[in-house]
């Protein structure tokens, strides 16, 4: 692909493709077993998995921070199961939306922070309504204005952070307010008696390492030093939100369908070790309030995967399996890489082939290599670690939707669907 050419993005490293291809190969007649027992396409969801990246995400920030919080984004998986397993990890919900919102109601916590833009009268009436459990994160004056009458109308207390713009050019000017406005907007809450101001957020996406963040923590240690007293008396946590990328980094196709391109990306404990820095120096000698993150994709991206059968071999290098990309609504594969892994013919080796779904659309695309000796009608396949930005973007689309398998730490696996 010329763009990573022209950006020097180097190759992943075929050793560890290997051994990372490997370490599922080992198990693949446990995999092979849900196909035969529940069908296909599934897609299949390992509680072991999530519970041992809440606990590393959570054992580094502690490590290094002396008060923390810590909120799943439930936008990046949806499914209600992976919330509940991370609520028994000790963490909150970050909610984007009034059916986020319900959601998290549901599964019972009391821990939820509502974030995102253009936040609707019924889903501030939500807020309101469940303001003992919810802290409402402002993204303008307007939605300020908006939730101040409604509490005012419900005759209730809500607890109120206000986001940060982290970027004002181009389309991530969307989210949150300036720098510049937070003594303005603060005054105003503190103005209101049904707001009770509690703390900033601030998010970053895409986020291979923390300089990003480390830098905006500089810049808002800046604006916080004009900030009065009673800002830092009121001041009871400050968000990093999320963003955090798996440390195996950003897998992209090449031109060569036996080269794949990795943007690296720096372990957890780097990022705890910067960030702790960065506060430090710049927030702590201000405050010594909580700091919370909310994590999404490195939490869950790896704790589920999607088994699939070849239903048509066309030609040596072309088949079709019965799992459409309607199961992670987008032409994810035409861009990124992941292995496809030949679970009944099982070779830690790379074939160039076209491995394609069965919707009625070209770019319907699982990956243009496997991993096996060979492949035929009937094969299990398997794509790895697709947790993350899939499960909750299906969508219906031609083909139905894999049947969802819960594999627990320990019980038999079940089936939710």
């Amino acid at each position: 692909m010329t763009p990573a050419h022209e950006k020097q993005i180097p190759l992943l490293s075929k050793t560890y493709l290997r051994e990372f291809v490997n370490g599922f190969l080992n198990r693949r007649l446990f995999f092979s077993d849900l196909v035969h027992k529940f069908g296909s396409p599934l897609y299949v969801l390992e509680e072991a998995v999530l519970k041992q990246r809440a606990r590393q995400f959570k054992t580094a920030m502690n490590k290094r921070l002396p008060d923390c919080g810590f909120y799943f984004a439930m936008k990046s998986n949806n499914l209600p199961q992976v919330s509940r397993v991370l609520l028994d990890q000790g963490f909150g919900l970050d909610v984007s939306s009034g059916m986020e919102l319900s959601a998290a109601l549901l599964l019972g916590t009391d821990q939820i922070i509502f974030s995102g833009p253009g936040k609707t009268r019924t889903e501030l009436e939500l807020a309101v309504g469940n303001s003992e459990k919810v802290t409402v994160l402002l993204d303008s004056e307007g939605e300020l204005r908006r939730l101040s009458a409604i509490a005012k109308e419900k005759n209730k207390k809500v607890h109120v952070g206000l986001r940060l713009n982290t970027n004002p050019e181009g389309l991530w000017r969307k989210f949150g307010i300036l720098l510049d406005e937070l003594g303005p907007l603060y005054d105003k809450i503190s103005g209101s008696s049904h707001l009770i101001f509690l703390g900033l957020q601030f998010h970053s996406s895409w986020n291979l390492d923390p300089e990003r963040q480390a830098v905006f923590i500089e810049t808002l240690g800046g604006f916080l030093k004009i900030m009065p007293d009673q800002f830092f008396e009121d001041l009871k946590f400050i968000d990093i939100g999320g963003g955090y990328w798996p440390s195996q980094g950003e897998w992209l196709v090449s031109d060569q369908p036996l080269a794949h391109y990795c943007i690296p990306a720096a372990p957890i404990e780097a990022f705890a070790d910067c960030l702790a820095q960065s506060l430090e120096t710049h927030i702590f000698p201000l405050t010594q309030c909580r700091v919370c993150f909310e994590p999404g994709r490195w939490i869950c991206n790896d704790a589920m995967h999607i088994l699939m059968q070849v239903v048509d071999c066309k030609t040596e290098d072309l088949v079709i399996t019965d799992a459409g990309t309607n199961t992670i609504g987008w032409e994810r594969f035409e861009t990124d890489y992941f292995p496809v892994m030949n679970l009944t013919q099982a070779m830690p080796e790379e074939r160039a082939c076209h491995i394609l779904g069965s919707l009625c659309t070209p770019h319907d695309v699982w990956g243009y290599a496997y991993f096996g000796k060979g492949i035929s009608e009937g094969d299990v396949l398997m794509i790895p670690t697709q947790g993350a930005y899939t499960y909750s973007l299906k969508q219906s689309f031609i083909k139905p939707l894999p049947r969802t398998i819960v594999v627990e730490e320990i019980g038999s696996p079940y089936c939710l669907d």
